[in-house]
């Protein structure tokens, strides 16, 4: 049988409210304290603490407090990324965010799902699909990337906007939900 723990890593429904994910979540608020409060801190200090809680940190990463996440260990941060202010994201499944992307404050990235079907909702079942962020992204402040949602290399979403599918390599979205305003430029740039 597996562990509440092992359907969520496997992205199957699950209840959070088990004990070894209970502990995880706490491990991940005490973290929070700790990288929260030292907002000053220099670069090096910064990624050695990032390190401690994510799954993978690149170099030249920089997050900037407050910032907030459910278990940490299910997000992978690669080289020069820029995260604002307010950053959210709900890590019960996988978050990989490329190299050079950056952030905009309260961006929210969540994962977190729950079922359409009132009774598995009210017995506490949820679920998480992964979100892919790709190279070089940016993504306003106060954008909303929604569950299972790859973002292409070079996109840009635009402040306040709700992803809610995948957005293509190099393309911009706007809105609510977020669509897309213009695609890939040619080599010439026209």
């Amino acid at each position: 049988m597996m562990s509440e723990k092992n359907k969520m890593l496997a992205g199957l429904p699950y209840r959070a409210d088990c004990p070894e994910l209970v502990a995880d979540r706490e491990r991940a608020s005490a973290w929070m304290d700790r990288f929260n409060a030292r907002q000053a801190a220099p670069a090096a200090e910064q990624r050695d603490r990032l390190a401690e809680l994510f799954a993978d940190v690149g170099e030249g990463v920089v997050i900037r407090p407050p910032f907030h996440c459910d278990y940490g260990y299910n997000i992978s941060v690669g080289r020069n990324v820029f995260v604002n202010f307010g950053c959210i994201v709900l890590d019960v499944a996988a978050v990989e965010i490329g190299d050079f992307t950056q952030i905009g404050p309260g961006v929210q990235i969540l994962t977190a799902d729950h079922p359409r079907d009132p009774e598995l909702r009210s017995r506490g079942v949820e679920s998480g699909r992964p979100i892919r962020i790709g190279r070089n992204v940016w993504i306003g402040g106060g954008a909303i990337v929604l569950p299972g949602v790859t973002i292409g290399d070079d996109a840009i979403v635009g402040a306040g906007a709700v992803v809610t599918r995948d957005v293509p390599a190099g393309a911009t979205v706007v809105g609510n939900p977020a669509r897309l305003v213009s695609g890939v430029a040619s080599p010439s740039g026209r």
